[in-house]
């Protein structure tokens, strides 16, 4: 059972100012509550007992609405002094997580995965990460991710060849922390998905769990719009 999930909620929200100015991405209000509340509730019905929330601008509002317990669990903050990217946020974070194997996720995103699942394939198979894997119908509007059995084969990047049905990587981690503390630089700005899963690929035992379980990012105004009315 993983018990520990990292969430980046640190982002500027760019795109979004023009509806949510005056707080973080991840408190954009959706029907009376945070975005972030409905990913927290997720991770909670799934057995999180720890969250550690990356933050950098605004983070301050971010820790002032959650505290340090929230929906019955423990939360802790890492704040990013400068903006660390996606890989070196989760580095930061894995700081104050103690267990074996760590969960990670994106702030501003709910894809709805299975968790329990996911730990469960995630620790039977040894692996050292494991990326939940989102299927669209038109490859062509995204880097895609190859499959061989359960293993990542290949990062591909964006091509109008990779038509019809392809798996996307959605943005939940299940990892290995030893590995990935070993193998990352401390206190630096990197990208997980390139300078990690994608520079490791072939040392690393890195495995792939497709689902179409639902999926939303806020980061535009149109999908924020749509957040507000199936989150009802």
């Amino acid at each position: 059972m993983i018990r520990e999930a990292i969430i980046l909620a640190g982002g500027f929200g760019t795109r979004l100012r023009s509806v949510v100015s005056d707080v973080p991405k991840p408190l954009a209000p959706v029907n009376g509550e945070p975005f972030l509340h409905y990913v927290l509730q997720h991770v909670r019905s799934h057995g999180i007992q720890h969250c550690i929330l990356s933050v950098g601008y605004m983070g301050d509002k971010i820790e002032s609405h959650f505290g340090n317990e929230y929906l019955g669990m423990k939360i802790n903050y890492a704040h990013e002094k400068e903006p660390l990217g996606t890989g070196g946020g989760i580095r930061l974070a894995m700081e104050q997580c103690k267990d074996a194997h760590v969960m990670a996720m994106n702030g501003d995103t709910l894809f709805k995965v299975p968790l329990r699942d996911l730990f469960e394939f995630h620790l039977s198979s040894s692996a050292d990460a494991t990326l939940a894997l989102r299927k669209v119908e038109d490859g062509t509007r995204y880097g895609t991710i190859a499959l061989d059995g359960k293993r990542i084969s290949a990062f591909r990047e964006k091509s109008p060849e990779h038509t019809g049905e392809q798996l996307i990587n959605g943005g939940v981690y299940a990892m290995r922390r030893k590995t990935f503390m070993q193998h990352t630089p401390e206190k630096q700005a990197f990208s997980i998905e390139n300078d990690y899963f994608g520079k490791y690929s072939d040392n690393l035992l890195l495995h792939g769990f497709p689902t179409d379980a639902y999926f939303i990012d806020i980061g535009i105004p149109e999908d924020y719009a749509r957040a507000q009315a199936e989150f009802k």
